[in-house]
């Protein structure tokens, strides 16, 4: 199944509060793409302009699967959800008085994951062994790392073709940033997936993708393959707040 995603001129807000203007990413088969930036850039507008969260004012978000085109502005959210997007949403966004084994239950709701249950159940637990030692623990007794763990098992859990990872770093430790990054890269390869994470790490995420947006108060301001953006200057002055 080819998958494509194609984000054009997007501009969106809340109110009077605009967070994305003129926005344009474009995500291929198989592509791991991380959008960059610090806290309040838009980079998780962005993301739930995708899901059919929040609606843009303009522009356009078209999917295509196997050659046909979505237009993802006129869908909702569990349309979307249907057509194989998954989110991990910042902040995990778990049932934390459900047990881990509900949780993942949950991500599986979609018809075509449903006759999936199993096998995902069974692959949860290989790709995150903490979470069948932990399957009838509380959600939200769980450390941060095991949570966020819990919230990329549960977006498996409905078998998508596009993943949407927002800001897998937040609140963890440097090791275990480190291992969810990989995790990320192991479960795309193995799921053959395609990817877009919005991350703040700048290193951490260049590990995995194959090309980066750089996103400053909604607006991308560079873009390129990952040796691109390490080596220019202009984002190591201002990004990375290195001398050039």
């Amino acid at each position: 199944m080819a998958i494509k995603l194609h984000i054009k001129d997007i501009s969106a807000g809340y109110g009077a509060v605009r967070a994305l203007h003129g926005v344009s990413v474009t995500l291929g088969q198989g592509q791991t793409v991380a959008l960059l930036g610090t806290n309040g850039n838009g980079k998780s507008t962005l993301m739930k302009c995708v899901m059919g969260m929040v609606k843009p004012d303009s522009g356009s978000i078209v999917l295509e699967i196997d050659g046909t085109s979505h237009d993802l502005t006129r869908l909702a959210t569990e349309e979307i959800v249907n057509l194989g997007v998954a989110l991990v949403p910042e902040g995990r966004r778990l049932f934390p008085k459900l047990t881990v084994e509900e949780n993942l239950l949950l991500g599986a709701y979609r018809a075509a994951a449903r006759e999936e249950i199993g096998r995902n159940l069974e692959f949860s637990f290989e790709a995150f062994p903490v979470l069948a030692e932990r399957r009838r623990q509380l959600a939200g007794s769980m450390s941060g790392g095991q949570q966020q763990m819990l919230a990329i098992a549960r977006a498996l859990m409905s078998s998508p073709r596009l993943l949407l990872v927002d800001e897998p770093s937040v609140g963890l430790s440097p090791l275990l940033v480190s291992q969810t990054i990989t995790k990320i890269k192991e479960l795309k390869e193995r799921y053959s997936l395609t990817v877009l994470m919005a991350e703040q790490n700048f290193n951490q995420a260049m590990r995995i993708a194959d090309y980066g947006y750089i996103i400053v108060h909604g607006e991308i301001v560079f873009h390129g393959d990952v040796d691109t953006l390490r080596y220019n200057k202009l984002v190591k002055s201002f990004y990375l707040g290195v001398e050039t």
